[in-house]
């Protein structure tokens, strides 16, 4: 006997109004479980929607642009009564569990929330808003989802005078638009100007080809613009001796089994990081949003930035201090390898307390990396080289990493700086302080 099964949007962090960007099944279709049904894209990353369902596809509820959120219908699946039954224990819970997400939707008009201290809420460079529109900004009203979306932005939500939803209600299409108003007219925070950058026609000089940049890239650029105007960033180069710790790494290696994931050099700097972060607990912190206050987190989660064919994205490693280098390996292979094939999901990217940039695959001397804010630093790594090194009597050949830390000014001095990047250098010179 067949029984009809509703698949849903599973748990996708504080996420919602998600793209879809493809749907791979139709009605009529014979699916398993974990096949994908559709791939949806946000701001950080794309990823595969699995069938928490196998049987037959009744019907497909969702199509290409539309947008989706936790609990959003996907299809419906005709499916047997033993798998029907391996369903029911999480019925309950979906139905219960949506009212919450609904209820807060109904708020008639919620008090405005004080603004967090905004990165894009210049004030116009013309005269004053006249008094009736200053009355208008304060009675728009948006839902909570959409308040946190515009803090997040750095958006004072205020300032978004005119909601394009049902009785003036800002939409989050409003506060995107909003954000891209600011920055084409290029307005940094305090209403100073920057010049836009005057378009061209290409096609005058020869032949050309557009390509739409994909939804990733797009907002990574809107987020690092963002960063770089209101992040006052200081980035210092350092070079470390690990020529011990890659001979005892290639000896771990060798041990390993054959099949088995091999340690790379970025395991050790991640465990060198956590051990210079527990010492300087100013790079586990971030900077409240009115500025006044520094928040210190008690856990330590490390983002790593992954190249992939539609952009740049930072899956976190959990805990990291409470995990060995076997462990944090396998789980390093894992992510990167999710992170490429698109199939991260958006809680595997957030939490991330500093990030680390590693470009030593490619090559390179150094570069300056970007803070991933509200983060305070962020570590760049390039290739390393054997270089001679003056050791008192002689030049000895030595394995050299450069480094690269960028950290927000606002937060951390520059001694500071320069003290944490020293001790990660002392660390990683010698591993086995690591262990003191």
């Amino acid at each position: 006997m067949a029984s009809l099964i509703e698949i849903k949007v599973p748990d996708v962090g504080n996420f919602s109004d998600i793209d879809v960007i493809d749907v791979l099944v139709k009605p009529g279709d014979v699916i398993q479980l974990d096949q994908t049904l559709a791939v949806l894209e946000t701001d950080k990353a794309s990823m595969d929607l699995p069938a928490s369902a196998a049987g037959t596809v009744q019907e497909v509820f969702i199509k290409v642009g539309d947008k989706v959120s936790e609990g959003s219908l996907i299809a419906t699946v005709s499916a047997s009564t033993d798998q029907a039954a391996a369903e029911k224990p999480e019925q309950p819970e979906q139905k219960e569990a949506a009212p919450e997400k609904k209820a807060p939707e109904q708020p008639v008009q919620p008090a405005p929330q004080p603004a967090p201290a905004p990165a894009l809420t210049p004030e116009p460079v013309s005269a004053p808003e006249p008094i009736a529109q200053q009355t208008a900004a304060r009675a728009a009203h948006a839902t909570p989802a959409v308040r946190l979306f515009a803090r997040e932005l750095g958006v004072d939500i205020s300032k978004i005078t005119n909601g394009s939803g049902r009785k003036g209600r800002i939409l989050k299409d409003d506060v995107k638009n909003f954000v891209k108003q600011i920055m084409t007219e290029g307005f940094a925070q305090g209403g100073a100007g920057i010049p836009a950058i005057p378009a061209v026609d290409f096609s005058q000089f020869g032949t050309i080809e557009e390509q739409k940049l994909s939804k990733i890239k797009r907002l990574t650029g809107q987020n690092l613009s963002r960063a770089w105007l209101n992040l006052p960033m200081v980035t210092y180069h350092e070079e470390v001796d690990i020529t011990e710790m890659e001979a005892f790494r290639n000896t771990l290696n060798a041990e390993k089994a054959a099949g088995d994931t091999k340690i790379t050099g970025l395991v050790f700097i991640i465990k060198a990081m956590v051990a210079a972060m527990q010492q300087f607990p100013q790079f586990n912190a971030s900077l409240s949003a009115d500025g006044e206050k520094l928040i210190y987190k008690k856990y330590i989660n490390i983002g790593i930035a992954v190249d992939t064919p539609n952009g740049l994205v930072v899956p976190v490693l959990r805990n990291v201090d409470t995990k060995g280098i076997n462990e944090l390996t396998a789980e390093l292979a894992e992510k990167s390898a999710k992170a490429r094939q698109g199939k991260l999901m958006l809680a595997d990217m957030q939490g991330g307390c500093i990030t680390i940039s590693s470009l030593g695959g490619i090559g390179g001397t150094a570069f300056t990396p970007i803070v991933n804010a509200p983060e305070v630093a962020i570590l760049g790594v390039t290739r390393s080289k054997m270089q001679p090194v003056w050791d008192g009597r002689e030049f000895v050949p030595r394995l050299m990493l450069p480094l690269d830390l960028t950290y927000d000014h606002r937060v951390i001095d520059g001694a500071e700086g320069a003290r944490f990047m020293a001790v990660i250098k002392q660390y990683l010179g010698d591993i086995r302080r690591l262990l003191l």
